[in-house]
């Protein structure tokens, strides 16, 4: 069965369109005579939207009760029952309701595809989990909902849905985004101008870098070899010396005068035993070139023209900055061409850019392997003279020819014998043990040997199947048989490459950096165990401290609905009102450890949005029941609404208050302050217990409601209350 089609709409920030932009998708293919249906669709009341909707046929939703809750999510049996042509299907990276078939909506549509249906979605840039921290620090919001940026790139077409972001604000300011009540807490929040802009440019940027990666593997099937120019990608040629600024630095001028292009800096490790790099150097050439907003790259070959040439090829290079040589005629006769006028005449479409600087004259020229053949066949030919004129004529030039041949043979060999300690040179010089992950490593791998792509194989147990540890470049191996080249690097865990070996050197160089690749993930699986004992030990630490505060609490307030049943023999109303009291602060607590065990889950659904204070306080207080009046409350005049999910809000301020009510002594009920520091909103919640001490104060509900205020963008801190007692403050930002 042939595998459906998927297409993404992908957007910036809600309201850009992109739901709009699949339903008149949807049209158009029904318009053609497709079958089309709307597997979901999130209108959000948009008008616009929802009149989109018409005339598309829907397959009914599947109804779900999650906690009491009626939820509906997209009924996959029933679509694939159906078998259209196409489905709609809006916010790839939604998680479904607990009790769906799947738990991600993007694996609905995976199998919707498996099953030869095209599906069309929509996803926003914030969802994508390599950008989520990005968009954290953008928003000062982080997103729970992420989709795998390799399940997007699987995608067979990505369309941007673009909006500058004063056409969007315009749009919200209109109503066609979000309702009337929200458009202001929006517009001063998460759909600021430099919000918009900066959401507007990773998307920008990430469908340029989907498109170059489409380019490139469109390239590479049809065999070209060819430089396209729809890129600038500015490269320097690095000898390792540090006069090599110069040309780092005006090549950066070249990229700082074309908007969009790359700066790339290439040193070519020779093997013919005349060129020595100092580490030191090479260290600050590569801090240079990425303080100036550049790459650093290494490769390995025999020739340096050849290496560079291998090099522009794999980069898509565009333009070439080279150190200018300076050879006399007869040096140019003895060596040959220089590596200047060689890259010039290889490289052909590419712009080069010779550069004069001081160590220019020192820049090397054809390898070892050419003047031992040169001095092998002068002195061969000497050698052929002296036989034929006699020995005392060209005998000694011929010898001494001949020894000056031997010599350079001698060299390269030596040369060759130091590749693999190049090799592991260059990956311990690039990347830092312990401070890049193995793909980067691969990465340097497969660029130093000037393969096209290198994976790191291992057997799955028990399956014929094989597993990808790491890989890097374009379709890389995922099984051994998919490789030009396989070398072991420990156990069963082999380097698996495509491409073209250039000699015997390079198999030996990939040998090397496999074992060096087996001792690196070594050292990664044993850190990584290492920390997850440390991370289980210390969540066993912290999971007895809160048992043991747990059962301690838990068995006070059962002391306590002990004694009051005592004395229900008195039929005192009273005592009867304390066992209830008793009851709820045990019901409270069990509440506190199922939220807490939500926390450390990470399975609270959040909705951030502008929320009353007055009307948090007030429902916390209705949750306390019996106890609740007997709280000072106090609130500034004016308090602004806050940025925060209601009922978590609610759940940390009700934990807090009944913690307050449990240490009130009597005649002294807590209080419940408001305040409003510039651009925040601080509740207090203080008892006068003298008793309690902020510094060590340690229980369930302050863990719990540290935990929700945190998780809803909020700050929690603990101060003496004055003559004695505690002062819990959340701290959370205001919505003007």
């Amino acid at each position: 069965m042939t595998r459906g089609r998927l297409r993404i709409y992908l957007g910036a920030a809600p309201g850009v369109g992109k739901t709009y932009a699949m339903l008149a998708e949807g049209h158009r293919r029904l318009d053609r005579g497709t079958d089309v249906v709307i597997g979901f669709v999130e209108s959000h009341g948009r008008k616009l939207t929802i009149a989109m909707a018409e005339g598309l046929r829907t397959v009914p939703r599947r109804a779900l009760t999650y906690r009491g809750v009626d939820l509906t999510e997209m009924d996959l049996a029933a679509v694939l029952a159906r078998r259209p042509q196409v489905v709609l299907v809006d916010e790839l990276a939604h998680t479904n309701v607990p009790g769906s078939v799947n738990e991600k909506r993007w694996q609905d549509v995976d199998q919707l595809l498996a099953a030869g249906i095209d599906v069309v979605s929509t996803l926003n840039i914030q969802h994508l989990e390599s950008l989520n921290d990005v968009v954290e620090d953008i928003t000062g919001i982080r997103q729970r909902e992420t989709i795998a940026d390799e399940v997007v790139r699987r995608a067979d077409q990505i369309e941007l849905v673009d909006m500058t972001p004063e056409a969007l604000r315009r749009r919200m300011v209109h109503g066609n985004v979000y309702p009337p009540d929200r458009v202001d807490t929006a517009l001063t929040h998460y759909f600021r101008p430099g919000n918009l802009t900066a959401l507007r440019e990773l998307a920008l940027l990430w469908v340029a870098d989907r498109v170059e990666e489409g380019l490139q593997r469109y390239r590479a099937e049809h065999g070209i070899a060819g430089t396209w120019e729809t890129r600038e990608r500015v490269a320097v040629g690095l000898l390792g010396h540090l006069e090599d600024e110069v040309l780092i630095r005006r090549a950066a001028r070249i990229t700082a005068r074309i908007p969009g292009s790359d700066l790339l800096a290439v040193h070519v490790v020779s093997v013919d035993g005349l060129t020595e790099t100092d580490p030191a150097v090479l260290a600050t050439l590569r801090e240079l070139v990425e303080d100036l907003g550049g790459s650093y790259h290494q490769v390995l070959d025999e020739d340096v023209a050849e290496g560079l040439r291998r090099f522009t090829r794999s980069e898509s290079i565009t333009q070439l900055v080279l150190g200018a040589g300076h050879r006399g005629p007869l040096r140019s006769l003895l060596l040959g061409e220089g590596v200047g006028s060689r890259v010039i005449r290889l490289l052909g479409s590419v712009d080069v850019h010779v550069v004069t600087h001081g160590h220019a004259a020192g820049s090397p020229g054809r390898s070892t392997r050419w003047r031992w053949y040169g001095a092998a066949a002068i002195g061969g030919l000497l050698l052929a003279v002296a036989v034929a004129l006699g020995p005392q004529s060209f005998l000694p030039a011929a010898l001494a020819v001949l020894a000056v041949g031997i010599a350079a043979w001698q060299a390269n060999s030596a040369a060759r014998s130091r590749l693999v300690a190049s090799a592991l040179t260059t990956l311990a010089a690039g990347v830092p043990r312990g401070q890049v992950e193995l793909p980067a490593l691969l990465e340097l791998v497969r660029e130093t040997v000037g393969l096209a792509a290198v994976s790191l194989l291992e057997p799955r147990p028990g399956s014929p199947d094989w597993y990808v540890i790491a890989s890097a470049g374009d379709r890389p191996p995922e099984r051994p048989d998919q490789a030009d080249v396989r070398v072991p690097a420990t156990g069963s865990v082999i380097l698996a490459g495509r491409g073209r070996m250039r000699g015997t050197g390079d198999r030996q160089v990939l040998l090397a950096c496999a074992t060096q690749l087996a001792a690196d993930l070594s050292h990664q699986r044993i850190t990584e165990h290492a920390a997850e004992l440390d991370e289980r030990a210390a969540a066993d630490r912290t999971r007895g401290t809160l048992l043991a505060t747990a059962t301690h609490d838990l068995q006070t307030a059962l002391n306590q609905a002990r004694d009051a049943l005592a004395k229900l023999a008195d039929q005192d109303g009273e005592h009867v009102a304390a066992t209830s009291a008793a009851v709820e602060r045990i019901g409270l607590l069990v509440a506190d450890l199922l939220v807490l065990t939500r926390l450390r889950a990470g399975a609270l659904d959040l909705y951030l949005r502008a929320v009353d204070v007055d009307e948090v306080i007030a429902a916390a207080l209705e949750a306390l029941g019996p106890g609740g009046p007997d709280i000072e409350l106090r609130m500034a005049e004016d308090v602004p609404d806050v940025i925060a999910d209601a009922a978590t809000l609610i759940r940390a301020v009700t934990t807090l208050t009944a913690r307050a009510l449990r240490h009130s002594l009597p005649g002294r009920p807590p209080s419940i302050v408001v305040t409003t520091p510039p651009g925040h909103v601080e509740i207090q919640i203080l008892d006068h217990d003298s008793a309690v001490d902020p510094a060590t104060v340690a229980s369930v509900a302050l863990r719990v409601a540290r935990g929700l205020v945190e998780a809803i963008g909020g700050q929690l801190r603990c101060a003496r209350t004055e003559g004695g007692g505690l002062r819990v403050i959340v701290r959370l930002p205001s919505a003007r």
